[in-house]
């Protein structure tokens, strides 16, 4: 069965002759005739009564009509479907996240789901390395990454960045200073999570680090943030201070005994990473609506 043949069915049937047919499908009228007799092969039963004055309906072609209309209806739909998928309009694209980005990731989705309400963002919550991975073998569509450095067939674009804080124990010396620059920390162990946890963001550290010629002690690993305030506090407590950095995306967390103090002139980066070819018109859509949520909820340090 062909589509054409359904369409040659329905206007037969519409236009109540194999004539009027014809010239409405802009044919020849033996060429409906011909596929109209094809059809009804195929499926079995007659669609038509012929005689020399007039065409009509057969109780099967009855039945079959509302069939036929509806098949050409769900073509036209693949059709238009298919359009808005590739104007951006409509379809599924799977994102790759982590915990860490939430505060920007939903409202940047809230947004993109009231501009373009065809397209679903899937969320892929997972570790930097796996996302990326599973961005290479095409499991993902894009993917969130810290850092805004080159991927090896991937092309990344910066959608926003994070200040930096201090996170120190409330009753250390630096604690009343009301900001820290690198040097002020040397000699405090530093809690940082191992490199290969985060790369990204652990090569920023310890650059900036090293740059400020800041000789700083490695203390034990960052595990989450609440768990390592509480542990700064409660080390403190028995006299052993230590320090943490970490990128703020929101408000700064609830935490006893514990003061913070920005890093000046340090931020996290913060990128979409995509395969290395023309961002599609959904990555489009997609990126403006994270980069107009990093302006909107843009953190300003506290003093």
């Amino acid at each position: 069965m062909e589509l054409r043949q359904l369409e040659y069915f329905v206007a037969v049937a519409d236009e109540g002759g194999f004539g009027r047919a014809a010239g409405r499908l802009h044919v020849v009228q033996a060429s409906v005739s011909q596929q109209i007799a094809r059809l009804e092969r195929e499926l079995g039963v007659r669609l038509f009564d012929r005689t020399t004055r007039r065409v009509g309906l057969t109780a099967a072609g009855e039945r079959l009509l509302p069939e036929a209309r509806a098949a050409l209806v769900s073509v036209a739909r693949v059709g238009q479907v298919a359009a808005e998928i590739i104007s951006g309009a409509e379809g599924v694209l799977r994102l790759g996240t982590a915990r860490a980005f939430a505060e920007r990731v939903h409202p940047a989705l809230d947004a993109l789901a009231d501009r373009v309400p065809g397209l679903r963002v899937r969320l892929v919550q997972d570790a930097r390395e796996r996302r990326i991975d599973a961005l290479r073998s095409g499991e993902l569509d894009a993917a969130l990454v810290r850092g805004d450095g080159p991927l090896p067939g991937l092309t990344t674009m910066r959608v926003w960045d994070h200040p930096l804080f201090v996170a120190l124990p409330a009753t250390h010396p630096l604690a009343a200073l009301p900001r820290l620059e690198p040097a002020d920390l040397a000699g405090l162990p530093l809690r940082l999570a191992p490199r290969d946890r985060n790369p990204a963001f652990h090569d920023l550290v310890t650059g900036l680090l090293r740059a400020s010629d800041t000789d700083v002690l490695s203390g034990p690993h960052f595990t989450t943030l609440q768990e390592t305030l509480t542990a700064i506090a409660t080390d403190a407590a028995s006299g052993s201070p230590s320090w943490t950095v970490f990128d703020l995306a929101g408000d700064l967390p609830p935490a006893r005994r514990i003061a913070f103090r920005p890093l000046p002139g340090a931020r996290s980066a913060v990128s979409l990473a995509v395969r290395a070819e023309p961002p599609s018109p959904a990555i489009r859509h997609l990126l403006a609506a994270l980069k107009a949520a990093a302006v909107q909820g843009a953190c300003t340090p506290p003093p």
